[in-house]
């Protein structure tokens, strides 16, 4: 058994567990700072390693954990979502009543179960991080202490949380029942059409489509992005959403058939347009930011569907490419509605108004942040998009790339919407805002990384094409 292929899981493990351990052992009750970080350079230093390991594609375990280009890429999404919420956090943690430190752990532990969830080769291993990722999660939402929406939002996550989990659970247990393995490539040769195959496949779609905000599996989404504390909603948007797609691509690609099995691609374009048409129209009259960009997030994964659909090396790499634009994008975004609640106190939508006079930085970054959702050129949201579009379009199926061409230009009345109100309108109050610098860090990063890769695409988009093929 080849240990090494686990050094990623690994290194991140101990990151977690000395980050618990150090809370416990210092005596200094202010230390909170120091350990975010500490946590930020564990996960630096995590990354940085991440970029020696492509071109080894092996399976250990008996073949139950595999470790391909494929999963480094997405593990690579995952850290730098940690790092962009870790940065975005150190300032915010200041207002946490208690237990201030551990919520870093509980952060890096979150990415650990995303990360075994990238690299699992079976359906056990699959839900075993999983669960680690949502348990995680459980915590983190309901994290703000003697706050009511904070403690509302857990509870519902929990909930629903828990039965997705038991629907996904019962779909697995139905298709090792079928082939008599939980190994996904094994599942490809024994699987055949069957009733029970069918229902296997629908909980499957049931409880991913939980994962990733599909509707008609969404309508968590609202109420707990807009009850969580403020990075922990970016947190949700863009890395729990990505390990969703992970899992997703890895188990319908590799280990459920086409030509024999369940036609899932029927269902999945059902799903990508209906997610893209709804996510767009209801996110129309929102007026809080969190609760606007969850149903943001809601037809990005429509979007996302749509690079499924092809089943093929184009459409994947269209995931990934996309899939990791869409974390620096949202984290921008969310950075700036993580400075204006703490500065004004409030999240809605029409309290923006002059943000560009008291704050350029700010609005600049959500602008730019917002459009990039938005797929407007020449940002990076706009690649992405054509190369999802590209994909299924050169399968000869047109409609899915028409649908998301019109509801992306519906999705920039609502961008937009918010972009007048911080440009055009004038403010309350024109007392500049402070930006903290870690904060300033993450949507200078965040605008910089938005622009660059919808410029010049071709490095992420060449190591997109490397992992996406590692698939196939």
């Amino acid at each position: 058994m080849n240990m090494s292929l686990l050094s990623t899981e690994i290194l991140t493990a101990v990151l977690a567990c000395g980050l618990l351990i150090l809370c416990l052992l210092s005596p200094n009750k202010e230390k909170h700072r120091g350990i975010g970080y500490a946590t930020l350079f564990g996960l630096l230093a995590i990354l940085v390693t991440t970029f020696f390991q492509y071109g080894i594609n092996e399976t250990t375990f008996h073949e139950l954990w595999i470790h391909d280009d494929y999963s480094v890429f997405m593990k690579e999404l995952f850290l730098v979502a940690a790092i962009l919420v870790t940065l975005s956090s150190i300032d915010f943690v200041d207002t946490l009543p208690r237990f201030r430190s551990e919520y870093y752990s509980l952060i890096v532990f979150a990415a650990l179960g995303m990360m075994v969830m990238a690299s699992a080769n079976d359906l056990v291993t699959i839900y075993v991080g999983m669960e680690l990722m949502t348990i995680t999660f459980f915590v983190l939402v309901a994290y703000v202490l003697g706050n009511g929406r904070s403690s509302e939002a857990g509870v519902k996550y929990l909930l629903l949380g828990a039965a997705s989990s038991a629907v996904l659970l019962f779909g697995m247990s139905l298709l090792y029942g079928l082939t008599g393995t939980t190994v996904i490539p094994e599942m490809m040769a024994k699987l055949h059409w069957s009733p029970a195959l069918v229902i296997a496949v629908v909980t499957l779609i049931a409880g991913f489509g939980f994962k990733i905000s599909a509707v008609p599996f969404h309508m968590w989404s609202p109420d707990i992005y807009e009850g969580a504390p403020t990075p922990i909603t970016g947190y949700l948007a863009v890395a729990s959403k990505a390990a969703g797609f992970a899992v997703l691509v890895r188990v319908f690609i590799d280990g459920l058939p086409l030509q024999n099995g369940v036609d899932w691609l029927t269902v999945m374009s059902v799903l990508a347009g209906i997610t893209m048409v709804i996510g767009n129209v209801v996110a129309i009259p929102q007026t809080n930011i969190k609760r606007m960009l969850a149903y943001s997030s809601v037809a990005q994964a429509g979007y996302l569907l749509v690079g499924l659909m092809s089943a093929d090396a184009a459409g994947v790499k269209g995931i990934l490419f996309y899939a990791m634009l869409y974390v620096v994008a949202n984290m921008g975004a969310f950075a700036v509605a993580i400075v204006v609640a703490k500065e004004l106190g409030t999240e809605e939508i029409p309290d923006y108004a002059g943000l560009a006079i008291r704050q350029p930085l700010l609005a600049s970054v959500m602008t730019i942040s917002l459009l990039s959702l938005a797929g407007i050129p020449p940002l990076a949201g706009f690649v992405g998009k054509l190369y999802l579009f590209s994909a299924i379009m050169d399968k000869g199926v047109l409609w899915p790339a028409f649908v998301g061409f019109v509801m992306s230009m519906v999705s920039v009345y609502y961008y937009l919407n918010v972009a007048l109100y911080m440009w055009r309108d004038e403010p309350k109050d024109n007392r500049p805002i402070h930006v903290p610098g870690a904060i300033k860090f993450t949507v200078l990063f965040a605008m910089v990384a938005t622009v660059f890769f919808g410029i010049y695409p071709g490095p992420l988009a060449e190591v997109a094409t490397m992992a996406a093929k590692s698939l196939f």
